[in-house]
């Protein structure tokens, strides 16, 4: 049975959730086992997922509140609902789990909230002022240290960085173009997908200690998501009707890769070595791909000859 278009997805070594906002509900996949996917309902629109090693953070739109719900992906339950102020846009979840951030937008200014799973407690960052601006993206860094937020406004973006410790916002970079996605790499290196009409799409890649940018490459028409190998060396660049395969190195799309229907997200496992994109069917299909490898190495396209798809996402 198909539950209609997939907002976002998510994957780690053992599953992969898909956010079906049609069905008010959300998928727990489990790729290596022969059940049927999971579908567990959320009460609302979900619109966005962090998944850790067991637990999946959704952002949930409903008439009452947003909210972030904790979802345990053993068990499919639904552990925990956290009713936030104002409209959430995005989630990340800290490396342990022990976090989650929250993008919310205000009347005239956003923030992230922080909910601490722990101590059951919800805190505040704030980001930015004014009516026009929004949170695209968050993603946190390997160390759980750094929380990175892209912030678009009227007049362009900025890439905002949060000392998750202090939960004080440290410093802050101009990018011009509206922020559609983030990653960052195990060694730091913040990858910022951006596109706009005149630009087309960009990724541009930022020194975590300079905070500077060190390199922009052209990635795609007008890419929405991508998923990033965990070297850096790879991009999965979700576009208009197809998922471009960027090697950041050569700065040159090495493969190009077709669904059924138009793709909406993509994901990659925690071990890397397993591409799962979403698509507007409701669909998710899977790619076995080349693992995580030194900068060096050459993408290996063959890999793609492997392909498998999954039943389609909310069966």
């Amino acid at each position: 049975m198909n539950h209609g278009p997939i907002a976002d997805l998510s994957a780690n070594a053992g599953a992969v959730v898909a956010a079906n906002y049609g069905d008010a509900s959300v998928s727990v996949v489990r790729p290596d086992s022969a059940g049927a996917p999971a579908r567990v309902p959320v009460g609302g629109e979900p619109l966005a997922v962090a998944l850790t090693d067991d637990r999946a953070f959704v952002v949930v739109s409903a008439a009452e509140a947003d909210a972030v719900q904790v979802i345990d992906t053993r068990t499919n339950a639904v552990l925990a609902t956290y009713p936030l102020a104002f409209t959430v846009t995005a989630v990340a979840a800290s490396p342990d789990g022990k976090r989650a951030y929250a993008a919310r937008a205000g009347h005239d200014h956003v923030d992230v909230a922080v909910i601490d799973t722990t101590a059951e407690r919800v805190g505040t960052v704030d980001i930015a002022l004014g009516a026009t601006s929004v949170i695209d993206s968050l993603a946190v860094d390997p160390s759980g240290r750094r929380l990175y937020v892209a912030v678009t406004t009227s007049t362009g973006s900025r890439l905002v960085v949060v000392d998750t410790e202090t939960a004080k916002a440290r410093k802050s970079i101009a990018l011009g173009a509206p922020i559609r996605d983030l990653a960052v790499a195990a060694d730091g290196t913040v990858y910022v997908l951006t596109s706009d009409l005149a630009a087309r799409g960009v990724i541009e890649v930022i020194d975590p200690r300079t905070f500077a940018i060190t390199a922009g490459i052209g990635a795609g028409t007008l890419p929405i998501q991508m998923a990033l190998s965990a070297n850096g060396a790879l991009a999965y660049v979700v576009d208009y009707d197809e998922v471009a395969v960027l090697c950041t190195v050569t700065r040159e799309v090495v493969e190009t890769i077709t669904v059924g229907a138009r793709p909406m997200a993509a994901a990659l496992n925690t071990p890397g070595d397993r591409l799962y994109i979403a698509d507007v069917d409701g669909n998710v299909t899977a790619f076995r791909v080349a693992a995580p490898a030194p900068m060096y190495s050459p993408f290996d396209a063959a890999a793609f000859d492997q392909v498998r798809e999954l039943a389609p996402a909310g069966v």
